[in-house]
């Protein structure tokens, strides 16, 4: 299956408007799926297009359904790969996007043809989970006015950490003449930390870190909203699958690290 959903509303719902709203496609792709057998209801396939989904019923997609706005991957960026337009002498985070570092499967491998563009950077001496895309509503769903989803960030300092600075951390600062939104920090052990922040100031960790007398490292981010990293190699890329698009675009923010 590409993508399968439980639907909790209270009130029953169109399919159509309903994956609409979940991101995966517009309502008249939605309805052409419909048309195609391509969309089931607890294993039956539905067949009229103004069917509605109730409560506790699950939706699921076939294999053969294409959803989704244009190409979108994760790449695990190594330090010293820069996220967007290159100054002489970097190394774009595109570039990396061979088909010998693919993991898994892709209908294509990204070429000049591809405005795949960084949503959410990650500065040059930063690693870790990057998302590429060429995919509008990914992008406002990431870093949209409206978005609210968090990044999690695993940061190695230097410097004394103290309560105070952890307390500053948290809430107190302000970068630019404007005041950060609180933030989820917190010690793991020794001079690591965690971060989950829910907006994406320039180098703004790296900044915060300076204000409390603290150097960053290492920066690693290993997740935006529900989307993660896991166990893909450094320098390794993947395509997102449609399940993967609708819930990042679906999700709300999360206050788990």
């Amino acid at each position: 299956m590409v993508w399968t959903r439980r639907y909790e509303e209270a009130e029953p719902q169109r399919v159509n408007r309903w994956l609409a709203q979940n991101g995966v496609c517009s309502r008249r792709e939605a309805e052409d799926l419909i048309a195609r057998g391509l969309v089931s209801i607890d294993g039956e396939t539905v067949s009229d297009v103004g069917r509605k989904i109730a409560a506790g019923q699950t939706l699921t997609l076939a294999d053969a359904a294409a959803v989704g706005g244009g190409l979108s991957v994760l790449l695990h960026k190594p330090v010293g790969i820069v996220s967007g337009q290159p100054e002489p002498g970097q190394v774009p985070a595109v570039r990396l996007l061979t088909r010998e570092a693919l993991r898994g499967e892709s209908p294509l491998i990204p070429d000049r043809n591809h405005s795949l563009a960084p949503v959410g950077r990650l500065d040059r001496d930063s690693r870790g989970l990057l998302l590429l895309s060429e995919d509008g509503v990914v992008a406002k769903a990431v870093i949209g006015p409206q978005s609210e989803l968090d990044k999690e960030y695993r940061v190695r300092v230097s410097g004394e950490i103290t309560d105070r600075a952890l307390g500053l951390l948290r809430h107190g600062l302000e970068l630019d003449g404007r005041k950060l939104r609180p933030a989820i920090v917190r010690r793991t052990d020794g001079q690591n930390l965690v971060f989950i922040l829910h907006e994406g100031r320039n180098r703004q960790i790296r900044r915060m870190c300076e204000l409390v007398g603290l150097t960053v490292e290492d920066l690693f981010r290993i997740r935006i909203g529900p989307l993660r990293l896991g166990d893909l190699p450094q320098g390794r890329w993947r395509v997102l699958t449609p399940q993967e698009r609708a819930d990042l675009i679906a999700t709300k923010p999360s206050a788990r690290a």
